[in-house]
Protein backbone atom coordinates (compact mmCIF):
# COMPACT_ATOMS: atom_id res chain seq x y z
CA UNK A 1 0.00 0.00 0.00
CA UNK A 2 0.75 3.26 -1.24
CA UNK A 3 1.88 6.67 1.99
CA UNK A 4 -1.65 7.77 2.44
CA UNK A 5 -1.96 11.43 2.09
CA UNK A 6 -5.00 12.92 4.46
CA UNK A 7 -6.95 16.40 3.48
CA UNK A 8 -9.84 18.84 4.61
CA UNK A 9 -12.38 19.31 2.15
CA UNK A 10 -12.63 23.11 1.37
CA UNK A 11 -16.14 23.89 2.88
CA UNK A 12 -16.93 26.63 0.52
CA UNK A 13 -19.97 25.23 -1.67
CA UNK A 14 -23.14 26.12 -2.12
CA UNK A 15 -23.63 22.33 -1.23
CA UNK A 16 -21.93 22.54 1.79
CA UNK A 17 -23.17 25.28 3.34
CA UNK A 18 -26.96 23.63 2.17
CA UNK A 19 -25.87 20.60 4.27
CA UNK A 20 -24.83 22.49 7.20
CA UNK A 21 -27.77 24.12 7.63
CA UNK A 22 -29.89 21.30 6.88
CA UNK A 23 -27.84 19.22 9.78
CA UNK A 24 -28.43 22.15 12.31
CA UNK A 25 -31.74 22.40 11.44
CA UNK A 26 -32.84 18.79 12.40
CA UNK A 27 -30.36 19.38 15.63
CA UNK A 28 -32.36 23.08 16.07
CA UNK A 29 -35.98 21.48 15.72
CA UNK A 30 -35.02 18.26 17.94
CA UNK A 31 -33.86 21.02 20.98
CA UNK A 32 -37.24 22.76 20.29
CA UNK A 33 -39.15 19.51 21.20
CA UNK A 34 -37.35 18.46 24.20
CA UNK A 35 -37.70 22.37 25.34
CA UNK A 36 -41.56 22.10 24.54
CA UNK A 37 -41.56 18.73 26.44
CA UNK A 38 -39.78 19.99 28.96
CA UNK A 39 -42.11 22.79 29.79
CA UNK A 40 -45.58 21.10 29.04
CA UNK A 41 -44.49 17.70 30.56
CA UNK A 42 -44.54 13.92 29.20
CA UNK A 43 -48.48 14.28 28.47
CA UNK A 44 -47.91 15.90 25.14
CA UNK A 45 -45.35 12.14 24.22
CA UNK A 46 -47.11 9.34 23.66
CA UNK A 47 -45.73 8.03 26.80
CA UNK A 48 -47.36 6.89 29.72
CA UNK A 49 -47.01 4.89 33.33
CA UNK A 50 -46.43 1.76 31.19
CA UNK A 51 -44.33 2.78 28.81
CA UNK A 52 -41.47 5.08 29.83
CA UNK A 53 -39.29 4.66 27.16
CA UNK A 54 -40.49 6.23 24.10
CA UNK A 55 -38.87 6.75 20.42
CA UNK A 56 -36.36 9.46 21.90
CA UNK A 57 -34.59 5.86 23.44
CA UNK A 58 -35.17 3.69 20.44
CA UNK A 59 -33.17 6.66 18.64
CA UNK A 60 -30.43 7.01 21.48
CA UNK A 61 -29.81 3.65 22.17
CA UNK A 62 -29.72 2.89 17.86
CA UNK A 63 -27.09 5.86 17.90
CA UNK A 64 -24.89 4.66 21.13
CA UNK A 65 -24.69 1.06 19.86
CA UNK A 66 -23.81 2.19 16.21
CA UNK A 67 -20.71 4.32 17.71
CA UNK A 68 -19.34 1.03 19.14
CA UNK A 69 -19.53 -0.39 15.96
CA UNK A 70 -18.45 2.37 13.97
CA UNK A 71 -15.15 2.32 15.66
CA UNK A 72 -14.60 -1.79 14.41
CA UNK A 73 -13.08 -0.34 10.67
CA UNK A 74 -10.51 1.62 12.68
CA UNK A 75 -9.92 -1.20 15.12
CA UNK A 76 -9.14 -3.76 12.05
CA UNK A 77 -6.46 -1.77 11.14
CA UNK A 78 -4.55 -0.72 14.33
CA UNK A 79 -5.61 -4.09 16.20
CA UNK A 80 -5.96 -6.73 13.77
CA UNK A 81 -3.05 -5.27 11.56
CA UNK A 82 -5.77 -4.94 8.58
CA UNK A 83 -3.87 -2.57 6.20
CA UNK A 84 -6.92 -1.95 3.65
CA UNK A 85 -8.33 -0.32 6.58
CA UNK A 86 -5.76 1.80 7.37
CA UNK A 87 -6.47 4.80 5.59
CA UNK A 88 -10.34 4.63 7.28
CA UNK A 89 -9.29 4.70 10.47
CA UNK A 90 -9.82 8.28 11.22
CA UNK A 91 -13.09 8.57 9.98
CA UNK A 92 -14.15 5.90 11.90
CA UNK A 93 -13.29 7.35 14.99
CA UNK A 94 -14.61 10.67 14.41
CA UNK A 95 -18.01 8.25 13.57
CA UNK A 96 -17.56 6.56 16.73
CA UNK A 97 -16.91 10.54 18.57
CA UNK A 98 -20.01 12.11 16.62
CA UNK A 99 -22.34 9.08 16.63
CA UNK A 100 -21.78 8.54 20.74
CA UNK A 101 -22.58 12.68 21.00
CA UNK A 102 -25.47 12.38 19.20
CA UNK A 103 -27.01 9.79 20.93
CA UNK A 104 -25.95 10.86 24.45
CA UNK A 105 -27.71 13.97 23.76
CA UNK A 106 -31.17 12.54 22.69
CA UNK A 107 -31.01 10.27 25.64
CA UNK A 108 -30.37 13.02 27.91
CA UNK A 109 -33.20 15.46 26.63
CA UNK A 110 -35.13 12.98 27.00
CA UNK A 111 -35.13 11.48 30.35
CA UNK A 112 -35.80 14.92 31.89
CA UNK A 113 -34.01 17.29 34.21
CA UNK A 114 -30.84 17.79 32.35
CA UNK A 115 -29.40 19.44 34.96
CA UNK A 116 -29.07 16.46 37.33
CA UNK A 117 -26.47 14.80 34.42
CA UNK A 118 -24.12 16.88 37.11
CA UNK A 119 -25.36 14.54 40.42
CA UNK A 120 -24.75 11.25 37.78
CA UNK A 121 -21.13 12.26 37.01
CA UNK A 122 -20.20 13.18 40.91
CA UNK A 123 -22.48 10.27 42.90
CA UNK A 124 -21.56 7.19 41.01
CA UNK A 125 -24.10 3.68 42.47
CA UNK A 126 -21.74 1.04 41.40
CA UNK A 127 -24.45 -1.79 41.80
CA UNK A 128 -26.60 0.08 39.05
CA UNK A 129 -25.81 -0.70 35.61
CA UNK A 130 -27.08 2.86 34.55
CA UNK A 131 -24.93 4.90 36.89
CA UNK A 132 -22.00 2.36 35.36
CA UNK A 133 -22.50 3.54 31.81
CA UNK A 134 -22.14 6.85 33.01
CA UNK A 135 -17.97 5.98 33.07
CA UNK A 136 -18.18 3.99 30.17
CA UNK A 137 -19.18 6.65 27.78
CA UNK A 138 -17.08 8.68 29.43
CA UNK A 139 -14.57 6.42 28.78
CA UNK A 140 -14.78 6.16 25.33
CA UNK A 141 -15.08 9.66 24.35
CA UNK A 142 -11.27 10.01 26.21
CA UNK A 143 -9.62 6.59 24.53
CA UNK A 144 -11.18 7.61 21.19
CA UNK A 145 -9.44 11.14 21.65
CA UNK A 146 -6.46 9.54 22.27
CA UNK A 147 -6.50 7.25 20.02
CA UNK A 148 -7.37 9.84 17.08
CA UNK A 149 -4.06 12.22 18.38
CA UNK A 150 -2.46 9.47 18.19
CA UNK A 151 -3.00 8.81 14.29
CA UNK A 152 -2.72 12.70 13.60
CA UNK A 153 -0.05 13.30 15.71
CA UNK A 154 3.27 11.63 13.57
CA UNK A 155 5.77 11.07 16.46
CA UNK A 156 2.92 9.19 18.26
CA UNK A 157 2.26 7.09 15.62
CA UNK A 158 3.95 4.21 16.79
CA UNK A 159 1.07 4.08 19.95
CA UNK A 160 -1.41 3.52 18.00
CA UNK A 161 -1.72 0.14 18.05
CA UNK A 162 -1.15 0.59 21.50
CA UNK A 163 -4.35 3.20 22.05
CA UNK A 164 -6.59 1.10 19.56
CA UNK A 165 -6.25 -2.00 21.73
CA UNK A 166 -7.54 -0.08 24.60
CA UNK A 167 -9.88 1.38 22.30
CA UNK A 168 -11.35 -1.77 20.95
CA UNK A 169 -11.65 -3.59 24.32
CA UNK A 170 -13.52 -0.32 26.17
CA UNK A 171 -16.17 -0.05 23.24
CA UNK A 172 -16.60 -4.27 23.56
CA UNK A 173 -17.39 -3.53 27.32
CA UNK A 174 -19.24 -0.19 26.42
CA UNK A 175 -21.81 -2.02 24.77
CA UNK A 176 -22.24 -5.31 26.63
CA UNK A 177 -22.94 -2.01 29.56
CA UNK A 178 -25.73 -0.92 26.93
CA UNK A 179 -27.37 -4.68 26.21
CA UNK A 180 -26.54 -5.33 29.85
CA UNK A 181 -29.59 -2.71 30.90
CA UNK A 182 -31.92 -4.97 28.88
CA UNK A 183 -30.48 -8.09 30.41
CA UNK A 184 -30.68 -7.17 33.88
CA UNK A 185 -34.77 -5.83 34.19
CA UNK A 186 -35.87 -9.23 34.87
CA UNK A 187 -38.97 -7.86 35.46
CA UNK A 188 -39.76 -7.73 31.55
CA UNK A 189 -40.08 -10.79 30.38
CA UNK A 190 -38.45 -9.90 26.82
CA UNK A 191 -35.38 -8.26 28.58
CA UNK A 192 -34.40 -10.96 30.97
CA UNK A 193 -32.32 -12.56 28.80
CA UNK A 194 -27.92 -13.17 29.12
CA UNK A 195 -27.61 -12.96 25.35
CA UNK A 196 -28.61 -9.67 25.46
CA UNK A 197 -24.85 -8.16 25.48
CA UNK A 198 -23.59 -10.43 22.65
CA UNK A 199 -26.59 -9.81 20.88
CA UNK A 200 -26.03 -5.95 21.13
CA UNK A 201 -22.23 -6.16 20.13
CA UNK A 202 -23.15 -7.72 16.99
CA UNK A 203 -25.86 -5.35 16.30
CA UNK A 204 -23.14 -2.68 16.73
CA UNK A 205 -20.70 -3.99 14.38
CA UNK A 206 -23.54 -4.08 12.00
CA UNK A 207 -25.61 -0.90 12.33
CA UNK A 208 -21.47 1.01 13.14
CA UNK A 209 -20.28 -0.49 9.76
CA UNK A 210 -23.97 0.33 7.64
CA UNK A 211 -23.61 3.80 9.00
CA UNK A 212 -19.66 4.09 8.33
CA UNK A 213 -20.55 3.03 4.40
CA UNK A 214 -22.75 5.69 3.76
CA UNK A 215 -21.19 8.29 5.05
CA UNK A 216 -17.66 7.51 3.52
CA UNK A 217 -19.36 6.85 -0.09
CA UNK A 218 -21.33 10.01 -0.08
CA UNK A 219 -18.80 12.29 1.42
CA UNK A 220 -16.26 10.94 -1.73
CA UNK A 221 -19.02 11.58 -4.21
CA UNK A 222 -19.35 15.33 -2.89
CA UNK A 223 -15.73 15.95 -2.77
CA UNK A 224 -15.18 14.24 -5.95
CA UNK A 225 -12.39 12.77 -4.62
CA UNK A 226 -11.86 8.12 -5.84
CA UNK A 227 -12.98 5.49 -3.92
CA UNK A 228 -12.32 2.12 -5.81
CA UNK A 229 -14.30 -0.76 -5.32
CA UNK A 230 -11.56 -2.71 -3.50
CA UNK A 231 -12.62 -0.78 -0.43
CA UNK A 232 -16.33 -0.94 -1.38
CA UNK A 233 -16.17 -4.68 -1.88
CA UNK A 234 -14.23 -5.34 1.48
CA UNK A 235 -16.75 -3.31 3.42
CA UNK A 236 -20.12 -4.65 1.12
CA UNK A 237 -18.96 -8.37 1.95
CA UNK A 238 -18.12 -7.45 5.99
CA UNK A 239 -21.38 -5.90 6.32
CA UNK A 240 -22.86 -9.24 4.99
CA UNK A 241 -21.22 -11.38 7.35
CA UNK A 242 -22.51 -9.11 10.55
CA UNK A 243 -26.28 -9.03 9.19
CA UNK A 244 -25.81 -12.45 9.36
CA UNK A 245 -24.76 -12.85 12.55
CA UNK A 246 -27.36 -10.35 13.94
CA UNK A 247 -30.05 -13.16 12.54
CA UNK A 248 -28.15 -15.88 13.84
CA UNK A 249 -28.45 -14.14 17.72
CA UNK A 250 -32.20 -12.90 17.62
CA UNK A 251 -32.74 -16.56 15.81
CA UNK A 252 -30.79 -17.99 19.31
CA UNK A 253 -32.43 -15.33 21.38
CA UNK A 254 -36.26 -16.40 20.35
CA UNK A 255 -35.57 -20.31 20.40
CA UNK A 256 -34.22 -19.61 23.77
CA UNK A 257 -37.06 -18.05 24.65
CA UNK A 258 -39.45 -20.52 23.63
CA UNK A 259 -38.25 -23.34 25.10
CA UNK A 260 -38.31 -21.63 28.16
CA UNK A 261 -42.19 -21.80 29.03
CA UNK A 262 -42.48 -19.05 31.36
CA UNK A 263 -41.51 -16.70 28.46
CA UNK A 264 -44.39 -17.89 25.81
CA UNK A 265 -46.64 -14.77 26.36
CA UNK A 266 -43.94 -12.72 25.31
CA UNK A 267 -42.80 -14.93 22.43
CA UNK A 268 -46.74 -15.16 21.17
CA UNK A 269 -47.18 -11.49 21.19
CA UNK A 270 -43.38 -10.61 19.30
CA UNK A 271 -44.04 -13.23 16.89
CA UNK A 272 -47.81 -13.69 16.11
CA UNK A 273 -50.32 -11.78 17.84
CA UNK A 274 -48.51 -8.27 18.72
CA UNK A 275 -50.04 -6.25 16.13
CA UNK A 276 -47.72 -3.29 15.28
CA UNK A 277 -45.30 -5.45 16.84
CA UNK A 278 -45.15 -8.26 15.30
CA UNK A 279 -45.62 -6.22 12.07
CA UNK A 280 -42.36 -4.41 12.41
CA UNK A 281 -40.09 -7.18 13.36
CA UNK A 282 -40.98 -9.41 10.73
CA UNK A 283 -41.38 -6.81 7.58
CA UNK A 284 -39.10 -4.02 9.12
CA UNK A 285 -36.39 -6.42 11.33
CA UNK A 286 -36.22 -9.90 9.54
CA UNK A 287 -36.98 -8.51 6.02
CA UNK A 288 -35.86 -4.92 5.40
CA UNK A 289 -33.39 -4.76 7.70
CA UNK A 290 -31.80 -8.67 7.34
CA UNK A 291 -33.06 -10.75 4.61
CA UNK A 292 -32.60 -7.94 1.76
CA UNK A 293 -29.65 -6.65 2.69
CA UNK A 294 -27.87 -10.50 3.51
CA UNK A 295 -28.78 -10.88 -0.14
CA UNK A 296 -27.62 -7.55 -1.59
CA UNK A 297 -24.15 -7.97 0.73
CA UNK A 298 -23.39 -11.80 -0.41
CA UNK A 299 -24.20 -11.95 -3.78
CA UNK A 300 -23.37 -10.61 -6.90
CA UNK A 301 -26.47 -8.79 -6.89
CA UNK A 302 -25.16 -6.06 -4.54
CA UNK A 303 -21.88 -5.61 -6.78
CA UNK A 304 -22.81 -1.84 -7.53
CA UNK A 305 -22.41 1.12 -6.04
CA UNK A 306 -26.44 2.05 -5.23
CA UNK A 307 -27.33 -1.32 -4.28
CA UNK A 308 -24.60 -0.96 -1.76
CA UNK A 309 -26.43 2.30 -0.13
CA UNK A 310 -29.54 0.57 -0.47
CA UNK A 311 -28.26 -2.48 1.31
CA UNK A 312 -26.42 0.17 4.67
CA UNK A 313 -29.93 1.94 4.49
CA UNK A 314 -32.21 -0.86 4.57
CA UNK A 315 -29.94 -2.00 7.48
CA UNK A 316 -30.13 0.73 9.38
CA UNK A 317 -33.92 0.84 9.06
CA UNK A 318 -33.71 -2.56 10.14
CA UNK A 319 -31.62 -1.54 12.94
CA UNK A 320 -34.44 0.93 14.19
CA UNK A 321 -36.92 -1.55 13.67
CA UNK A 322 -34.90 -3.89 15.97
CA UNK A 323 -34.69 -1.48 18.75
CA UNK A 324 -37.84 0.04 18.56
CA UNK A 325 -39.15 -3.93 19.00
CA UNK A 326 -36.81 -4.49 21.91
CA UNK A 327 -37.35 -1.17 23.81
CA UNK A 328 -40.94 -0.41 22.85
CA UNK A 329 -42.65 -3.63 22.35
CA UNK A 330 -40.97 -5.20 25.78
CA UNK A 331 -42.73 -2.87 27.65
CA UNK A 332 -45.55 -2.82 26.07
CA UNK A 333 -46.20 -6.63 27.16
CA UNK A 334 -47.83 -6.66 30.56
CA UNK A 335 -45.62 -6.81 33.70
CA UNK A 336 -45.71 -10.90 34.95
CA UNK A 337 -46.35 -9.02 39.15
CA UNK A 338 -47.50 -12.84 40.27
CA UNK A 339 -46.43 -15.84 37.76
CA UNK A 340 -49.30 -18.24 38.29
CA UNK A 341 -51.75 -16.09 39.75
CA UNK A 342 -54.77 -14.46 37.86
CA UNK A 343 -54.25 -10.21 38.85
CA UNK A 344 -57.06 -7.75 38.44
CA UNK A 345 -56.85 -4.21 39.42
CA UNK A 346 -57.18 -0.78 38.06
CA UNK A 347 -54.06 -0.19 36.97
CA UNK A 348 -53.61 -2.09 34.24
CA UNK A 349 -52.92 -4.95 34.59
CA UNK A 350 -52.33 -7.81 32.16
CA UNK A 351 -53.37 -5.41 29.29
CA UNK A 352 -51.44 -4.49 26.52
CA UNK A 353 -49.79 -0.81 26.59
CA UNK A 354 -50.63 1.19 23.49
CA UNK A 355 -48.09 3.35 22.09
CA UNK A 356 -47.95 5.82 19.35
CA UNK A 357 -45.39 8.45 19.16
CA UNK A 358 -45.82 12.14 18.85
CA UNK A 359 -44.57 14.65 16.99
CA UNK A 360 -41.95 16.16 19.88
CA UNK A 361 -40.56 12.96 20.17
CA UNK A 362 -39.85 12.29 16.52
CA UNK A 363 -38.42 15.50 16.44
CA UNK A 364 -35.99 14.81 19.44
CA UNK A 365 -34.78 11.16 17.97
CA UNK A 366 -33.95 12.82 14.43
CA UNK A 367 -31.79 15.07 16.13
CA UNK A 368 -29.92 12.68 17.40
CA UNK A 369 -28.99 12.00 14.13
CA UNK A 370 -28.32 15.88 12.79
CA UNK A 371 -26.31 16.08 15.67
CA UNK A 372 -24.28 12.96 14.24
CA UNK A 373 -23.89 14.66 10.71
CA UNK A 374 -23.43 18.02 11.92
CA UNK A 375 -20.33 17.08 13.92
CA UNK A 376 -18.80 14.89 11.44
CA UNK A 377 -19.42 17.44 8.16
CA UNK A 378 -18.04 20.30 9.99
CA UNK A 379 -15.10 18.10 11.66
CA UNK A 380 -13.80 16.94 8.30
CA UNK A 381 -13.76 20.44 7.30
CA UNK A 382 -11.39 21.86 9.88
CA UNK A 383 -8.75 18.75 10.20
CA UNK A 384 -7.83 16.19 7.43
CA UNK A 385 -10.01 12.79 8.29
CA UNK A 386 -10.17 12.27 4.66
CA UNK A 387 -7.64 10.30 2.14
CA UNK A 388 -6.74 11.84 -0.63
CA UNK A 389 -7.61 8.76 -2.73
CA UNK A 390 -9.18 5.11 -1.85
CA UNK A 391 -8.64 3.98 -5.68
CA UNK A 392 -7.27 0.70 -6.09
CA UNK A 393 -4.04 1.06 -7.06
CA UNK A 394 -3.31 3.57 -3.87
CA UNK A 395 -5.05 1.04 -1.18
CA UNK A 396 -5.32 -2.39 -3.12
CA UNK A 397 -3.25 -2.69 -6.37
CA UNK A 398 -4.02 -6.47 -6.50
CA UNK A 399 -7.56 -6.32 -6.15
CA UNK A 400 -9.37 -7.60 -8.90
CA UNK A 401 -13.07 -6.86 -10.09
CA UNK A 402 -14.35 -10.67 -10.38
CA UNK A 403 -17.75 -9.62 -12.28
CA UNK A 404 -15.50 -7.01 -14.54
CA UNK A 405 -11.71 -8.44 -14.55
CA UNK A 406 -10.18 -5.54 -14.10
CA UNK A 407 -8.79 -3.31 -11.24
CA UNK A 408 -12.78 -2.08 -11.66
CA UNK A 409 -14.50 1.30 -12.11
CA UNK A 410 -13.28 4.58 -10.62
CA UNK A 411 -15.80 6.21 -8.57
CA UNK A 412 -17.12 8.39 -11.01
CA UNK A 413 -17.77 5.81 -13.14
CA UNK A 414 -19.16 3.27 -10.52
CA UNK A 415 -21.59 6.46 -9.73
CA UNK A 416 -22.89 7.56 -12.93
Amino acid sequence: MKAVHYSVIQGKSFGYILLLGIFGAITAFGFGAALYMEHNGHIVTGMNNQIVWGLPHVFAVFLIVAASGALNVASMASVFGRALYKPLARLSGLLAIALLAGGLAVLLLDLGRPDRLIIAMTYYNFKSIFALNIILYSGFFLLVGIYLWMMFERRMNPFTKVAGFFAFIWRLILTTGTGSIFGFLVARQAYDAAIMAPLFIIMSFAFGLAIFLLVLISSYAWTHREIGDAVVERLRKLLGIFVASVLYFVLVYHLTNLYVTEHHGIERFILLDGGIYTEIFWMGQILIGGLIPLLLCLTPLGRSRPMVLLAAVLVILGGLAQVYVIIIGGQAFPLELFPGKGVSSSFFDGQITFYQPSIPEMFLGFSGIGITLLITTFAIKVLPFLPNSLANKDVDPHFTDQSKGDSGPSAEAATA
